[in-house]
């Protein structure tokens, strides 16, 4: 596959002559509504090509994929999956690696919160009021994190304000709803101008789904099977009622039992934009509510189901009565504030920027109507940066980062004890001319802590990592690239200290206080190219991990549950991605687009198995007519087999959803905009074979939805 891959790369390659699509466009024109405003939100590095790994979602593409958790959002990006646990819990997949190898941020500063920590975490962020969503991947990480091996998803919102709106003020606000999930949500944000360079800001949300519909069996015929063959054991033993109940178990057609989700969120911010100086502060609140879904033999016991719209699903799938279950939610809450201020310098440094985030975070899982575990977080991240002024041919960025973070688990089974983590860091991102070549170099040094003080376990880490990249703009402008990466990473503290049943997942999960740092060489060459209405995009990559930890599954039980251990081995990553995009035809005051996605990883172990989870073949396939007055979007997503499996994982057959989208423009801009949307038009089953819970949690089915949004 790897030289397939290669050869496939050069082959897309070889008739570019004519182009390099840069990282920042200009912007849009009021009355053009395609062109959405790309802004990378790194101070002073708008342009550097060092970002050639990064994806921008925005625009109506955000307005078409919006969905409660981030991961859901970016999941159709070449090379992005999304771990999938429930409606509820959604966290990104960067080049196969997840929870503490991929850093969630909200306007450059972390999400400040325990969804790294498991799958069953939602990430505190609401992407509903997002402006863009960005997605980056190689040597520009370095800017965030040594942990973010796999790379960066930065959510943009307006709640720090840092501009003047132009027309003293901005507002944005969207209503949506849809049947699969019985889906009611809206959400606005305004900044106004209050004079004397000061501006207000206000935003909120509120998203509310039921539990969700699926095309046919909630379990697998694997599982279905089982439990029908169980319940066959049963009847003959005389065991009539144990009997009734797993075939209940193994029949639940049509929906997923609690999968319900309520969310809301509402920040409040002000900032003054002077001359030559900046400042900022916010205030905001998130809160979530959301199902657990459970399988056979886990949490739920399938007796009296518990729904988000009762009466509807009485009628569809009757009321079971007289029996006792257990179901398990997740209330979130989350306190935030952040605080930005910039200064201009002058001088060999530009500017001096400073963020500061703030968090307060608890989050309960309730057993029923009992709280089970709570886990609280208290957390402080801050960085600060020197942005050098650009010269003809060097620029970039050096700053220094720190990272507070008090983790409590409080409850029969908090399987993470308490402990706290330090961490300081120092890094720098620069970028040399020399004609038709740049040079790009970064590094970042990163002290960590980790004490978990009632076990009486203290871990101290060093961590070094760099980068060197080295790309060619030829006269005709196509780029071409390469990028070298030796990064290393701390081991987190659930990886170090949990030990103990976690009821939302169905583990038990072991950590291990000896494990090393984790360390990974790693190599990408890419291309960007536009010929005339073409444009591509294609990378291909490796990455050699020594002491790779991960989540390995036993074989064992504890408390009847499945053992999972933290452990090291090294291991080999290799993957690419492709994007493309063709304006086929110009006729009668429109256009036609073509659009095409590739994204492909295989992972293992050094002894050659498979590691755990790691996304399939993904291909996704697009036609768009777009005017000033509607656009019309067909789309196939492709999702292969996934039989390259782990011990204990079981192999997850392939699917194909095609949606279809029609976006109205009834005053040729982007002032109002309806969305009408058909997913999964032929209601075919698909799961995710990241997902822990695909086995009993498969993904919805034929969804129509209806959202107008509009920008004054």
């Amino acid at each position: 596959m790897k030289k397939f891959a290669f050869s496939l790369l050069a082959t897309a390659a070889m008739p570019l002559s004519a182009f390099a699509q840069d990282t920042s466009q200009q912007d849009a024109d009021e009355d053009t509504i395609h062109q959405d405003r790309i802004i990378v939100q790194v101070d002073g590095l708008d342009d550097l090509s060092i970002l050639a790994g990064q994806s921008v979602v925005s625009g109506e593409d955000l307005l078409r994929n919006r969905s409660g958790q981030i991961g859901e959002i970016i999941d159709t990006v070449p090379g992005v999956a999304t771990t999938g646990f429930a409606p509820g819990a959604s966290r990104p997949i960067l080049r196969g690696l997840e929870g503490e190898r991929v850093r969630v941020l909200t306007n450059g500063i972390g999400s400040i919160d325990a969804s790294a920590a498991s799958v069953d975490h939602a990430v505190s962020i609401d992407p509903l009021t997002a402006r863009s969503i960005e997605i980056l991947r190689g040597p520009a990480t370095l800017l965030y994190g040594s942990s973010a091996i796999g790379g960066v998803v930065n959510v943009n919102d307006s709640r720090l304000p840092t501009e003047l709106p132009e027309d003293g003020y901005e507002l944005s606000a969207f209503v949506s709803g849809d049947t699969a999930y019985e889906l009611r949500e809206a959400g606005a944000a305004v900044d106004i101008g209050l004079g004397g360079d000061f501006v207000l800001h206000l935003s909120g949300s509120y998203r509310e789904t039921d539990d969700f519909e699926i095309p046919g069996f909630q379990l697998t015929d694997d599982l279905r099977a089982d439990l029908l063959a169980d319940a066959a054991e049963e009847e003959e033993e005389m065991e009539f009622e144990e009997a009734e109940e797993l075939r209940e178990q193994a029949n639940v057609t049509g929906f997923v039992p609690n999968s319900a989700t309520e969310t809301y969120s509402f920040a409040v911010g002000a900032g003054y934009v002077g001359e030559g100086f900046r400042v900022a502060a916010s205030a905001s609140y998130y809160d979530t509510f959301y199902g657990i879904p459970s399988g056979p033999g886990g949490h739920a016991h399938h007796g009296e189901e518990e729904h988000g719209d009762d009466d509807d699903h009485d009628e569809d799938h009757g009321e079971e009565e007289g029996e006792e279950q257990e179901i398990v939610s997740i209330d979130l809450e989350q306190v935030r504030f952040d605080f930005e201020a910039g200064v201009e310098l002058g001088g060999f440094f530009e500017e001096l920027v400073l963020r500061i985030g703030h968090s307060t975070y608890t989050h309960t899982e309730l057993e029923g109507e009992e709280t089970g575990t709570v886990f609280d977080v208290r957390g402080t991240e801050g960085r600060i940066e020197l942005v050098q002024a650009p010269s003809d041919n060097w620029r970039g960025v050096t700053g220094a980062q720190f990272y507070i973070r008090d983790f409590a688990a409080v409850g029969a089974e908090a399987f993470i004890p308490p402990h706290e983590t330090d961490q300081f860091s120092v890094f720098t991102l620069q970028e040399f001319f020399f004609g038709g070549f740049e040079v790009e170099a970064g590094a970042r040094y990163e002290s960590t802590n980790q004490d978990a003080f009632l076990l009486g376990i203290e871990r101290d880490f060093d961590t070094f990592s760099g980068a060197l990249g080295l790309s060619y703009n030829t006269p005709s402008g196509l780029r071409v690239g390469a990028n070298l990466t030796r990064t290393e990473r701390a081991p987190s503290g659930t990886e170090l200290f949990a030990d103990g049943p976690h009821l939302a997942t169905q583990n038990f999960e072991i950590g291990d206080p000896d494990l090393d740092v984790e360390s990974a060489w790693g190599i990408e060459g890419y291309v960007d190219a536009s010929i005339g209405p073409v444009q591509l995009r294609a990378s291909v990559y490796n990455n050699w991990f020594d002491d790779f930890i991960y989540l390995m599954e036993t074989g064992a039980e504890e408390d009847e549950l499945p053992v999972f251990m933290f452990a090291q081995e090294d291991a080999d990553f290799f993957g690419f991605e492709i994007e493309a995009s063709a304006e086929l035809f110009e006729i009668g005051g429109g256009r036609l687009i073509a659009d095409a996605g590739l994204g492909y990883i295989e992972a293992e172990l050094n002894d050659g198995s498979a590691l755990p989870r790691i996304p399939p073949l993904e291909l996704l396939g697009a036609l768009e007519w777009q005017s000033n007055l509607f656009d019309l979007r067909a789309e196939v997503e492709y999702y292969g087999d996934q039989t390259d499996v782990a011990a204990f994982e079981e192999e997850t057959e392939g699917f194909t959803h095609v949606n279809l989208s029609a976006s109205i423009h009834p005053f040729r801009t982007d002032r109002l905009v309806l969305l009408l949307q058909a997913d999964n038009i032929f209601d075919e089953e698909g799961r995710r074979h990241t997902s822990f819970t695909k086995e009993f949690v498969p993904l919805a089915g034929r969804n129509f939805r209806v959202t107008a949004r509009v920008n004054f």
